[in-house]
């Protein structure tokens, strides 16, 4: 920014600022300010995918199963499935989705994939709101994140990021990125600066694993499936506040705490102004340079659909495989036993239930949400935290990772995983039981 700029925006027109502060309200409102309609008081953005699941449905189910054909498709189509193993994997596991979409939607195949917590559960349940929440929430965060909301707080929260997280001040944006956002936008964002010499490898990977999780509307989707939205302002808040927690810690232990940490370009913190003044001059220049709405919004709208594409597939492979291996095999049971101490001694309801739940997590983040749809209050927003707080899974986040720079190995991510999921079961119990309390 030239000096003649930076005049301007320390000198700010009312228009400019007017713009600011409208466009992050009406972002904060659609995510955060619930609304009753109906009788039912609930988030703006969910208001709107009740209406069109209630009254689409037809619709909804057809867009949900060509979204996956699409996606399905996609990564043969682009040519990214030969890119490595890992991408071949899941490549196929996405055409194995389209399959059982179209299983489900058409009604045909073994009797046991029809039981009501199998195919209908999945495609009926999760995929078409997942289907309708990713693509419409990302056209209301192009409010949240493209005119200066977002680096108006990333300078705000330097202060906290290196004392507490070991990274620079920068990597607010990645992190508020990722949350308001998606985790494969947090992984752009955390790999292009990487690339660039200006995070060393354990900042990367710390950014990374302790970050990028999913986004403000998938939580929606966790919250709905739970139960919880009654209490979604005490499950967003205190989930957000559980995985930073979670990130302070696993920071300071094996394997993040023994990366290299040597950047070429580190950053420099020196400020030229106060640091409120400073935050609105970069937040007031971010929107300057914004593009027009309508084109943040097509944007926003078609990562959205890309998103979806790339999730839904998955969910419907990945998440029914899951889902089997949960009814039909001991295997997680045996891996529930991993985290049996931590949920008893948060005295947790079925604490047993609760630590399977959390260790079918490292599948797929819906998993925990599902298995534990029927449990008490706190065992639901227990696992509901580790859902969201946990980060490292096999059907996106895992491979997204692999795919950047970010010099993380699956035996290292397997690792914090591990350490994400105990340290969230015994910080989330408070919040939990808090949460059971008000819902009796």
């Amino acid at each position: 920014m030239n000096t003649n700029e930076a005049l301007d925006v320390t000198s700010p027109n009312p228009l400019s600022v007017l713009k600011l502060i409208m466009f992050s309200a009406l972002g904060i409102f659609f995510f955060f300010v619930p609304v009753e309609l109906g009788g039912k008081s609930t988030i703006p953005l969910d208001h709107i995918v009740s209406w069109i699941r209630g009254n689409q449905a037809g619709g909804a189910a057809i867009y949900a199963l060509l979204i996956i054909v699409a996606g399905g498709l996609y990564p043969f189509v682009r040519g990214t499935w030969r890119d490595s193993s890992t991408q071949m994997v899941f490549s196929f596991l996405k055409l194995g989705g389209v399959l059982v979409s179209l299983m489900a939607y058409f009604e045909f195949g073994p009797a046991a994939l029809f039981e009501k917590d199998m195919l209908p559960f999945l495609f009926n349940k999760l995929v078409i709101p997942v289907g309708l929440i990713v693509p419409l929430g990302a056209i209301f965060l192009a409010f949240l994140i493209s005119y200066g909301l977002l680096e108006l707080i990333g300078v705000l929260c330097q202060p906290v990021m290196r004392p507490l997280f070991k990274t620079p001040g920068k990597s607010a944006i990645d992190a508020v990125a990722s949350f308001v956002g998606s985790y494969s936008i947090g992984l752009l964002i955390t790999n292009r600066v990487y690339k660039s010499g200006q995070y060393s490898a354990k900042e990367a990977a710390i950014i990374a694993t302790g970050f990028s999780t999913v986004s403000a509307t998938f939580m929606v989707i966790v919250a709905k499936t739970l139960g919880l939205m009654d209490i979604w302002n005490l499950f967003f808040w205190s989930t957000l506040l559980v995985t930073f927690v979670v990130t302070a810690i696993t920071v300071r232990i094996f394997p993040l705490s023994k990366m290299d940490d040597t950047a070429a370009s580190p950053e420099s913190e020196v400020l030229e102004h106060s640091r409120f003044k400073q935050a609105l001059i970069e937040g007031l220049e971010a929107n300057r340079q914004a593009q027009p709405l309508l084109t943040n919004v097509g944007i926003n709208l078609r990562e959205g659909v890309l998103m979806a594409m790339s999730i839904l597939p998955s969910i419907m492979s990945v998440g029914l495989i899951g889902l089997l291996l949960a009814k039909y095999t001991p295997l997680f049971d045996w891996m529930g036993y991993l985290f049996y101490p931590f949920t008893a001694l948060a005295q947790l309801p079925d604490a047993l239930l609760v630590a399977k739940a959390s260790a079918t997590g490292l599948a797929e983040m819906f998993l925990p949400a599902l298995l534990m749809a029927d449990g008490a209050i706190a065992g639901k927003f227990v696992t509901g935290s580790v859902a969201i707080s946990s980060i490292l899974f096999f059907s996106a986040s895992i491979p997204c990772i692999l795919s950047t720079e970010i010099p993380l190995t699956i035996r290292q991510m397997l690792m914090i995983w591990y350490q994400r999921v105990a340290l969230t079961i015994l910080l989330s119990a408070p919040f939990a039981f808090y949460a059971q309390h008000l819902l009796s």
